[in-house]
């Protein structure tokens, strides 16, 4: 990839500016209702809450338009709160950073099925709607449009199944955002082994007696199948075997991995999120995307393997689509990656000076 030189300065900056991660401002957080929202599926909610976190405060154009909002989107599983950690937002979101908070607005939601949203571990369990990932889009614009009275983007970005967002978002909202930047993810239909992946964690939790139909007193021991199977595709062997050298060391991180996430994941809540990936495929409609987009994927990715040369392809289609591939190093963390930005800033940098007004 060639950087100009305002380009190659901000690299510069970036790489010091990781070193030293500084504090960013305090996030806000809040709740956003939606009411009697109709899935696609053809299933209804009285209301939808939808949590999130902000960072910063909106700043106008002459015309009065929001022009600094940043929305940063999560994985499958996880929640905005991810974000506030020393690897991510201590690395972008402090002062002279990439993004940074003081000015920048960024905002950070729960998605529905996760965190402090409306999900199905609420007390609906299997009665909550099937939502997927058109239903999530449409209520993060919500939250931005209605909620958070944002009317434009300077970037939108997400890390695996926020990354399929983001690709989702640049083609649904072609003029909504100045940026994209989606993280560990492809611009297809889930499918091979990734969507086996998907029907193994499903089934792990559906095929177990003890899940009683989404009616179990205690978690299944399904889900910790279903872990197991998440570890092994996220995971780096490079790194793990760096980290865990001998056998006990590997056995008693795999122990405590499966008891600290039993504690936090919900079955139920599993089935739906890993479910909502089933009709997404936003390849056929990839010339509607127009904003400047950066795809960045790590080759020690599992669930998105660079031999595939999927995305090689598609990003051809993009308008204005760039796709990096980063090599593997005893850095990157296999489809972890996507949360380390000192690992793929630079590639940030860039895209925020292309997007330029």
């Amino acid at each position: 990839m060639k950087l100009g030189r305002t380009v190659v300065a901000l690299v510069i900056t970036f790489t010091a500016m990781a070193v030293h991660a500084a504090d960013y401002p305090a996030p806000q957080s809040g709740t956003f209702v939606v009411k009697d929202f109709q899935f696609k599926s053809g299933e209804k909610l009285p209301e939808v809450k939808l949590h999130y976190y902000t960072l910063g405060t909106p700043q106008k154009d002459s015309g009065g338009k929001v022009r600094n909002a940043v929305l940063i989107l999560h994985g499958t599983g996880g929640t905005g709160r991810q974000f506030l950690t020393p690897n991510f937002g201590g690395v972008l979101f402090g002062p002279g950073q990439l993004l940074d908070a003081t000015k920048y607005f960024i905002i950070l939601p729960d998605n529905v099925g996760h965190g402090e949203s409306s999900k199905p571990s609420d007390g609906l369990h299997m009665r909550f709607p099937h939502y997927e990932y058109d239903d999530m889009i449409e209520l993060q614009y919500r939250l931005l449009t209605q909620g958070l009275g944002v009317d434009h983007l300077r970037l939108v970005m997400g890390t695996s199944m926020g990354g399929m967002h983001s690709w989702l978002w640049a083609e649904q909202h072609p003029d909504f955002m100045d940026a994209a930047m989606p993280l560990a993810s492809q611009p297809v239909e889930i499918a091979g082994r990734n969507r086996i992946m998907r029907r193994m964690v499903i089934d792990a939790i559906r095929t177990d007696p003890g899940w009683n139909n989404g009616e179990y007193k205690q978690q299944p021991h399904g889900l910790a199948a279903a872990l197991d199977v998440l570890l092994l595709m996220g995971s780096a062997p490079l790194r793990m075997q760096k980290e865990e050298p001998t056998r006990e060391q590997a056995d008693k991180f795999l122990e405590d991995f499966i008891v600290s996430r039993m504690k936090t994941t919900d079955a139920n809540d599993m089935l739906y999120y890993f479910d909502a990936s089933r009709n997404y495929n936003p390849e056929p409609q990839l010339e509607k995307i127009t904003a400047p987009l950066t795809a960045v994927n790590s080759a020690d990715d599992m669930i998105n393997p660079p031999e595939l040369k999927i995305i090689d392809r598609d990003i051809q289609r993009v308008k204005n689509g760039k796709y990096v591939l980063l090599p593997i190093t005893d850095q990157t963390r296999g489809h972890g990656t996507h949360s380390w930005p000192a690992i793929w800033g630079s590639h940030l940098a860039d895209l925020l000076q292309r997007s330029q007004h």
